[in-house]
């Protein structure tokens, strides 16, 4: 998969749009418009700002307006299936100041202003906003407009919602910042299972090796090791999770050249050993 960057203006328009997802290939990008996300059958990374995470059956998330990020799909063995999910795009300045500055809507008010980190709902909420999603896919007019209201009220309610990026992440448009990212990240994408290089990165970039590494862990949150080894475990818990090979082959084929290391770096990321993580999808 090749990513790309697009920064759309005004793209979804101005209305309450929801849609069935059938794209295949992810791209780092952001538009004005909120974005919610259910993912019903596919698997991959997701990246949403500087936050990084697996993502899986039933994932929902809540995107602001202008808040860069990709949904990086792993190959599946009969392909990615087509309705792999629900989005649903709005702009926040539609529903009107007047309607928005009423007591009964400061709970999603507070909704709102919390995804300017991004947002992510625990599976239950998940499953209870699959159906309204679905409404909305067909529904049109007044009837559309309850059940978008309707799944507001279920993320508002949400007791379990978790943020995504960290409280610093820089969020300032960067036209040529976000141009580097998308070609750094789609390189460690590709070549993850092999050794990848500061120098190399940095010449992607265009930039010294010193001023990249400052530039990486400012704009990704993570340093460039630590990200790296990110990608990697997370691709290992999609094949621990949907495949019969050895953890032995899992480990090289996600690049880690010793089974000792891909332990180590394995346990970090999920408090697990390969081997337990496996049973518990067993």
């Amino acid at each position: 998969m090749v990513a790309e960057y697009e920064i759309k203006d005004g793209f979804y328009g101005d209305g309450f749009r929801a849609s069935k997802i059938n794209e295949k290939v992810g791209f780092w990008h952001m538009h004005p418009e909120v974005e919610i996300v259910l993912n019903l059958k596919s698997y991959g990374t997701r990246i949403i700002g500087d936050s990084v995470e697996l993502f899986d059956k039933h994932d929902l998330t809540m995107v602001s307006g202008n808040l860069p990020h990709s949904w990086n799909h792993y190959n599946q063995k009969d392909g990615i299936p087509d309705d792999h999910g629900i989005v649903c795009h709005f702009r926040a300045d539609s529903i009107g100041d007047k309607l928005m500055s009423q007591h009964e809507f400061s709970s999603f008010r507070r909704l709102l202003a919390e995804s300017e980190r991004g947002l992510t709902f625990p599976l239950e909420d998940a499953k209870r906003a699959e159906p309204i999603l679905t409404d909305m896919t067909r529904l049109t007019g007044l009837k559309k407009m309850v059940s978008f209201f309707s799944l507001m009220e279920l993320l508002a309610s949400s007791a379990k919602r978790k943020q995504l990026c960290s409280e610093d992440y820089r969020r300032a448009f960067d036209d040529r910042g976000n141009r580097r990212l998308v070609k750094v990240y789609s390189y460690i994408r590709e070549n993850y299972s092999k050794q990848v290089s500061l120098k190399k990165l940095a010449d992607i970039a265009d930039m010294s090796p010193f001023a990249f590494s400052r530039f990486f862990k400012r704009n990704s949150g993570a340093g460039l090791v630590e990200y790296i080894n990110q990608v990697r475990t997370n691709k290992a818990c999609y094949l621990l999770r949907e495949t019969d090979e050895t953890i032995a082959d899992i480990a090289d084929e996600c690049g880690f050249k010793s089974i000792s290391n891909f332990n180590k770096q394995f346990r970090r990321y999920t408090s697990l050993s390969p081997r337990d993580y496996r049973m518990n999808y067993r």
